[in-house]
């Protein structure tokens, strides 16, 4: 029997040895451009930016000094925590609205009724509407002068309940918290709803044999089998919510009143960074808020990663 020699084996190792994947690199080049200049540019720039301050025109490189000067000064320290607080606020009420009621939506189309369909297409229309147009909207339902919210709740017995929710301090960021709410209830339940119809028949059907209702269906069955998409939910709801300013600022201004009731870490990034009123604007001190929200993102994902993530294992269909 005759031993084949390194030497001959090497030519055939190399003729079996696998390609670099080139076609792998062309087809993901545009989208690494793409996300490269729309999204890691501009971070690493405004994180740079918050790195420096502007005197006479000319940049010079601080260090922390602008995270310093943002938790300790009197100017900026007291609006940010007003603004981590409602922002705080902000998120814990879409998860405790938006997401179940999301969840809740999902199970019912999930029964495959008839008109799932439409209704379905009815519940997620508000999701892609314009967040001008959706402000602009409520903001006319809920003027208590000459808006419709008179005219619904007085048939209704509900006088009491006919105030400006909108100009009051106490009310101002729960309303439009539940405005929001009413507007992206359909992200949430498209994903739960994704995941419910993974789940297979045949696990219904014993659930049925042995006399289950909806209620143990749903406990037993369904949430156990949706709980890796219950924590991309919450995680996208808490990204989500703490880069919010599109609709407060369409409300209520840059000042997000009254008497900054409703500011949140992103209306509060729009007024240090461009100014309001007597204010001049501070693109470094503006950077060095955005650079504060990006923390606070991060701190949350971590959370997310160590605490949730790796104790929920996904099933595989």
């Amino acid at each position: 029997m005759s031993v084949s020699s390194p030497e001959l084996s090497r030519p055939a190792l190399r003729a079996h040895r696998r390609k670099f994947p080139w076609h792998i690199v062309v087809f993901l080049s545009p989208a690494l451009i793409i996300y490269t200049v729309v999204m890691i540019y501009p971070i690493l720039a405004s994180l740079w930016l918050s790195l420096n301050r502007s005197t006479d025109g000319v940049n010079a490189f601080v260090g922390i000094g602008n995270y310093q000067k943002l938790l300790g000064s009197e100017l900026y320290v007291q609006p940010l925590l007003n603004a981590l607080k409602n922002n705080l606020v902000f998120f814990v009420i879409h998860m405790l609205v938006q997401n179940p009621t999301g969840l809740l939506m999902a199970v019912l189309l999930s029964l495959k009724l008839r008109g799932t369909a439409v209704y379905r297409t009815i519940l997620f229309t508000p999701t892609v509407m314009s967040v001008v147009v959706v402000g602009f909207a409520w903001k006319l339902i809920l003027n208590p002068a000459w808006g419709v919210q008179r005219s619904i709740l007085a048939p209704l017995h509900l006088q009491s309940l006919d105030l400006p929710w909108l100009g009051l301090a106490s009310s101002a960021l729960a309303t439009l918290s539940l405005i929001s709410v009413w507007q992206n209830v359909g992200i949430p339940m498209l994903l739960f709803l994704a995941a419910l119809v993974r789940i297979p028949e045949e696990l219904y059907e014993a659930a049925r044999l042995d006399g289950a209702g909806f209620w143990t269906v749903f406990r037993h069955i369904q949430l156990p089998l949706i709980l890796p998409t219950v924590g991309i939910v919450s995680v996208l709801t808490f990204v989500g919510n703490f880069n919010a300013f599109d609709l407060i600022y369409a409300v209520q201004g840059a000042i997000a009143g009254p008497n900054f009731a409703s500011d949140i870490l992103g209306t509060l990034f729009y007024r240090t960074f461009f100014g309001y009123q007597l204010q001049p604007g501070d693109p470094n001190m503006g950077a060095a808020v955005a650079g504060f929200m990006l923390f606070v993102i991060l701190i949350g994902l971590l959370i997310y990663l160590f605490a949730w993530q790796r104790r929920v294992t996904e099933v595989q269909f």
